[in-house]
């Protein structure tokens, strides 16, 4: 079964609007670990608009199930993960003040970028996936620089899927099969839903974690958390 990692971003951006610590972070994934989520993602930022620095110090002890760290690998970041030595590393490309990811690392290309800080991280015991666009030589790239995982961004996917399932999954088997003739762990995540999901997972028969918030938080208003993090794991079975 693929596993669901809940990014609780967005829980933290509704306590940052008003101050105080409600709703607590903590206690939210702690909530979606008692409900069956597999893992928490954070991507906490410079200006910590959301997610703050000490929340992931707090989620590290708070939780028993992988915590994920995104960000750009700037040495703020690091420093964080090499105190905090979560389960998970994700590097994205990210400039310091975007608005969300919107594409995944030149891999082959920033590859003496990536390469040290790869191997750093693993050096902490951190396992290390790297956000790509879905290309099979993104793939082997990463898989080149020692990553342990590649996380397939699936904006496209996700905008084009009501108009072409078919035509929108293409890329992403394409990038699917090459991590598994060489043994690279296969993520995926942005912009999946209980719309597009199944889909996903029917199409990528080895992959091994999503990481899904926006669409997961919204429905939660909806439906609950309980009954959210139920339905998305249907999806993923």
């Amino acid at each position: 079964m693929t596993r669901l990692s809940v990014n609780i971003n967005k829980v933290a951006l509704l306590r940052n609007s008003r101050g105080g610590n409600l709703p607590d972070v903590v206690v939210f994934a702690q909530t979606c670990e008692r409900f069956g989520a597999d893992g928490i993602t954070v991507h906490p930022r410079p200006d910590e608009r959301h997610i703050r620095k000490s929340d992931v110090y707090a989620l590290r002890d708070a939780i028993s199930v992988e915590l994920n760290v995104e960000g750009f690998p700037s040495a703020e970041y690091l420093n964080l993960l090499r105190q905090v030595r979560p389960a998970q590393a994700t590097l994205v490309p990210d400039p310091p003040h975007a608005l969300t990811s919107d594409h995944g690392w030149q891999v082959k290309e920033q590859s003496a970028f990536l390469y040290p800080i790869v191997s750093q991280l693993k050096d902490w015991g951190i396992r290390v996936s790297i956000f790509i666009d879905p290309d099979p030589e993104h793939v082997e790239a990463a898989a080149s620089i020692g990553a342990d995982c590649v996380e397939l961004y699936t904006g496209p996917y996700a905008h084009d899927f009501s108009q072409s399932p078919e035509k929108a999954i293409a890329p992403y088997i394409r990038a699917a099969q090459k991590a598994a003739d060489l043994g690279i762990r296969l993520h995926a995540g942005h912009d999946l839903n209980l719309l597009n999901l199944r889909f996903l997972r029917v199409n990528l028969p080895h992959l091994a974690e999503v990481s899904i918030g926006h669409a997961l938080i919204a429905d939660a208003l909806y439906n609950g958390i309980k009954e959210t993090i139920r339905l998305y794991k249907q999806a993923l079975s």
